[in-house]
């Protein structure tokens, strides 16, 4: 009988240390896609990448107008010079796509690196606002099929973001 009475105090006492940790827990989530959008320092790179595609486009539509004076040129010419003229108009074409390639790899890497940067600048609000009011577990709100409005702190991180940004 002693047996019976020492398990089941033993069993009520690790059902209510459970939910007592379970209670302990705070949990919270943040909208990852409106930190990222909404954040300055997004806006701003989205600014710099559109100047930089721009440049972009317009040193390619020179290039591309180069080749097609150079290939209305080449139609005008008699079979016996277009050989001579050929080659150019192949280096001009193998050019063209060997800028278009550098470029586009550059800007994509530059993209890429700034989204890490950024990403990693959200990472740090959520880690800094989590630890200062005591949250164990935040989740991005795409990954949870159900949560509550009271759980969503993404107003508060980006609270954090938007007084750490210095604009550059």
């Amino acid at each position: 009988m002693k047996k019976v009475l020492l398990i089941s105090i033993i069993a009520v006492a690790l059902v209510l240390s459970g939910r007592l940790a379970m209670a302990a827990e705070k949990i919270g989530h943040v909208d990852l896609a409106k930190l990222f959008d909404e954040y300055e320092k997004t806006k701003q790179y989205d600014t710099i990448l559109t100047s930089k595609e721009k440049v972009y486009e317009t040193e390619r539509e020179k290039k591309v107008n180069e080749i097609k004076a150079l290939q209305d040129k080449y139609n005008l010419l008699s079979d016996k010079e277009k050989p001579a003229k050929e080659t150019e108009l192949k280096n001009k074409v193998i050019a063209l796509q060997e800028f278009d390639k550098a470029r586009q790899t550059e800007l994509l890497k530059e993209r890429d690196t700034k989204i890490k940067e950024i990403l990693q600048d959200i990472e740090n609000a959520v880690k800094q606002y989590s630890q200062s009011q005591g949250y164990t577990l935040v989740f991005n709100d795409r990954v949870l099929v159900y949560q509550t409005k009271d759980a969503d702190i993404t107003d508060k991180v980006m609270t954090i973001l938007k007084s750490g940004y210095k604009g550059k």
